[in-house]
């Protein structure tokens, strides 16, 4: 499939684009170049090939669950201005 300038231009026009009339024929290029990319890659038989997820068929590490910072919640509700039972107290903001 082969885009135009001017179909360069449709389409920019619907993604609110603004694009250079000098600048067009070189988008169309690419463009082109793109879809013919797209249906060469359409082309290739697939019948055998189970779909992934994931290109790579492996568990991921996890670091490990243990605490790494100390308990600072008394430090930190000293200073705020309203708190209860552990919580912190903000105005409503929805009504």
């Amino acid at each position: 499939m082969s885009i135009d300038a001017d179909e360069v231009a449709q389409i920019a026009h619907l993604a609110r684009l603004a694009v250079n009339a000098e600048d067009s024929q070189a988008h169309a290029q690419n463009l082109s170049e793109i879809l013919a990319f797209v249906e060469r890659l359409g082309a290739v038989d697939t019948s055998g090939v189970e779909p992934l997820a994931h290109p790579l068929e492996m568990t991921q590490r996890l670091r490990p669950d243990e605490v790494s910072e100390e308990d600072q919640r008394e430090r930190f509700q000293a200073i705020a201005p309203l708190t209860e039972d552990g919580h912190y107290l903000v105005p409503r903001v929805i009504e």
